[in-house]
């Protein structure tokens, strides 16, 4: 456990003066709204411990994205959840109010599956070949884009075509992490461009 809390504080343990620099983007993980062992630092960027954690803004536009990385394999579930959703458990998508894909590789809603990544690998012939793959892991980057429809994940810029529609409620974004995981999520500078007409979350106020 100690171990894990080192790699999810990083530097902060190097040192007994810590920086906190000011947060640009007014959305980031809400301390209000998480589960009793979770661990939030980097400027609520960072999660770990056990349990889920909200961001501080519902996805209230038409098209809303947001990318969470993987800095530590573990078990983990990354999507969309209600307020009304049980940050206490370790994984996400066990309830009617949460929508997730997980590190088991299946797309979970009221502890039932709704999809299961299928492993493949596609070689791409640019600058020699690499593999494509559909699996996360760890150092990989998920995007989840929402249009009040369906939620599509993506990994490394690709849709990963397990679309889950019927999201009911006013939904945020949602990381569960237990054994380990260590996840951070990006709300904007995103690490892939956005799919078509998606932009990151923006602020109800802002809308207006």
């Amino acid at each position: 456990m100690f171990c894990c809390l080192r790699n999810c504080l990083g530097d902060a343990f190097a040192t007994q003066t810590v920086t906190v620099r000011p947060r640009e983007n007014p959305i980031h993980l809400d301390t209000t709204h998480m589960g009793h062992e979770v661990v939030i630092v980097k400027n609520g960027q960072r999660v770990c411990g056990s349990g889920g954690v909200l961001a501080t803004a519902p996805l209230v536009q038409s098209k809303s994205y947001f990318e969470v990385k993987v800095q530590q394999s573990g078990h983990w579930s990354v999507g969309l959840a209600t307020r009304n959703t049980d940050l206490n458990r370790a994984k996400g998508g066990l309830d009617a109010e949460s929508w997730c894909l997980a590190s088991d590789n299946i797309v979970w809603h009221n502890d039932q599956e709704i999809h299961q990544l299928q492993e493949k690998s596609v070689e791409i012939k640019e600058q020699g070949q690499e593999e494509t793959r559909t699996l996360p892991t760890e150092g990989d980057t998920i995007g989840v884009a929402f249009d009040h429809v369906e939620i599509n994940f993506y990994l490394n810029g690709r849709n990963l075509e397990v679309p889950v529609l019927n999201v009911r409620g006013t939904v945020y974004p949602a990381l569960f992490v237990d054994d380990g995981a260590v996840l951070d999520v990006l709300l904007d500078n995103f690490n892939h461009p956005p799919p078509a007409g998606f932009e990151k979350i923006m602020l109800e106020q802002s809308l207006l």
